[in-house]
């Protein structure tokens, strides 16, 4: 039997009071988990203090779901901002890596978890607005990949969602202008944006007893368009 059933399970969902994280989290609850839900007012995941407060109050977590994350549109050729530059490294990798050593010990000693980072149609197909965003997807790609080596033999698995366009809030601005509707639905085979609900069934999937020998994966949730 296929065991989508999460129940005596602690999830921790980063940035899930909205869009793809709002999803997960429900998802994750719906099958039994006990959701620890996050916003950046609960901790804010630039300051490594209040990362490592998030984790103390957490407790004990067996699924890890990474999922905040923060951008700024600015090309090569613009002014360089030192302060956006640190935030989206700080929010996107670098608390991804302290939480990730957070849970692992109570991971290992209990011989099950599952780390699933949110990553970005960006880490497969980069935007020229976004380079400092991209980058820090794809290197939190291959951080899951690293660790998902490291740790399979421990009961541990460690997988990358990369969301094409999704139709949350964060974008609602750019999808109110036609011209940037047109053009995007052109590079999406299926022709329509995604919902955050897109995502929640391969999470489940990967965060569940039924995804245990997937780990290393980063799977788009693009409509084709990173094809």
């Amino acid at each position: 039997m296929v065991d989508f059933q999460l129940n005596g399970r602690t999830a921790l969902v980063t940035g899930s009071t909205r869009g793809i994280g709002l999803a997960v989290a429900d998802t994750l609850e719906q099958y039994g988990a006990r959701v620890i839900r996050h916003n950046s007012r609960i901790a804010d995941l630039s300051s490594i203090e209040e990362t490592a407060r998030l984790l103390a109050e957490a407790g004990a977590v067996d699924i890890l779901v990474l999922n905040a994350s923060c951008q700024h549109y600015r090309t090569m050729e613009e002014a360089f901002d030192e302060k956006e530059f640190a935030e989206q490294v700080n929010v996107n990798l670098r608390s991804s890596f302290q939480l990730v050593q957070g849970v692992l010990p109570g991971m290992k000693e209990r011989r099950w978890g599952r780390v699933l980072a949110i990553g970005s149609i960006n880490q497969w197909k980069q935007s020229p607005r976004l380079a400092v965003y991209a980058a820090t997807k794809a290197a939190l790609s291959n951080l899951m990949q690293n660790c998902a080596r490291a740790y399979a033999a421990d009961g541990i698995t460690f997988n990358t969602l990369a969301p094409g366009v999704i139709a949350t809030d964060r974008n609602r601005d750019a999808l109110a202008d036609p011209l940037t509707v047109e053009r995007l639905l052109k590079s999406i085979p299926a022709r329509r944006f995604g919902m955050p609900e897109d995502c929640a069934g391969a999470a489940l999937l990967l965060c569940s007893e039924a995804g245990a020998y997937i780990t290393g994966a980063d799977i788009p949730v693009t409509g084709g368009m990173q094809l």
